[in-house]
């Protein structure tokens, strides 16, 4: 379904640019609190999914979510450098590493149903798949970074931005899946930039793409006439070098006006 403001026309005639809502988080900025969406994720929906943009500040004492679902034609829930708070997947609090943004997660979790209530798109990059999978009820693993398993899925702690975000791996993707017919593959090579995933997959998700230790690296789902579209690595991290990143936010930009609609799961 897309909303009234891809119906109006510019002075031009043509169709408007859909209006993606973008999650913010709250972060410590010369030590007050900001709402903050780094600038490559706004570039990278603005130019490569041709979106007019919205920034979504996580405050859930202020957020209108069923008056704001009806506003946006999509929304994107962004990566992040915080972890999603145990509580809202019913996780063990022992052994939990933050930093957390339980003001973000309370937002999502709101602005998420009322998404899907009002039919619209929602699509997520790391952080925002996990918070996609705890939405629709699904749990997530914390020890995606601990050198246990056979693949670690995030650099070093002391690794600088490129080679936090250099550190890669191989994704498989699934046959006749929406990722494999958008990027004409069955795998691709992807950063890796996360300490949690996925650990039970939530009702109706279908798996698009899995890492070679298991780990489920995206997903996709029609949650009644909502679409579902999310990955877990970073297609916006120097996006005009990397074609299946360019390519991947034109599958974004598609799901967001309904052209490329998700199989239930």
């Amino acid at each position: 379904m897309i909303g009234l403001t891809t119906a109006l026309q510019n002075n031009s005639g043509q169709p408007q640019r859909p209006l993606l809502g973008v999650i913010a988080c709250n972060r410590m900025v010369a030590g007050e609190v900001a709402a903050s969406v780094m600038q490559r994720y706004l570039l990278a929906a603005a130019e490569h999914m041709n979106a007019s943009l919205v920034i979504i500040p996580s405050l859930p004492d202020f957020i209108e979510a069923p008056r704001l679902a009806s506003m946006i034609d999509g929304c994107l829930l962004t990566g992040s450098p915080s972890n999603i708070a145990p509580r809202f997947y019913g996780g063990p609090d022992a052994g939990a590493e933050g930093p957390f943004d339980e003001e973000r997660d309370e937002v999502v979790r709101r602005l998420f149903s009322e998404m899907v209530n009002a039919g619209k798109p929602v699509l997520g990059i790391c952080r925002g798949l996990q918070e996609i999978n705890v939405a629709l009820g699904g749990t997530l693993r914390r020890d995606l970074a601990t050198g246990s398993g056979p693949l670690s899925h995030h650099a070093p702690t002391d690794a600088d931005m490129d080679s936090m975000f250099g550190h890669s791996h191989e994704v498989r993707l699934m046959e006749e899946g929406v990722l494999a017919r958008a990027l004409a593959a069955s795998s691709i090579v992807v950063n890796s930039v996360h300490y949690q995933g996925i650990d039970r997959l939530a009702p109706g998700l279908s798996v698009e793409a899995t890492a070679p230790d298991g780990v489920v690296e995206a997903v996709s789902a029609r949650v009644g006439t909502s679409s579902i579209l999310a990955v877990q690595w970073h297609p916006e991290w120097q996006v005009h070098n990397n074609p299946e990143s360019q390519a991947l936010l034109r599958l974004y930009g598609d799901v967001l006006r309904g052209k490329v609609i998700p199989a239930h799961g």
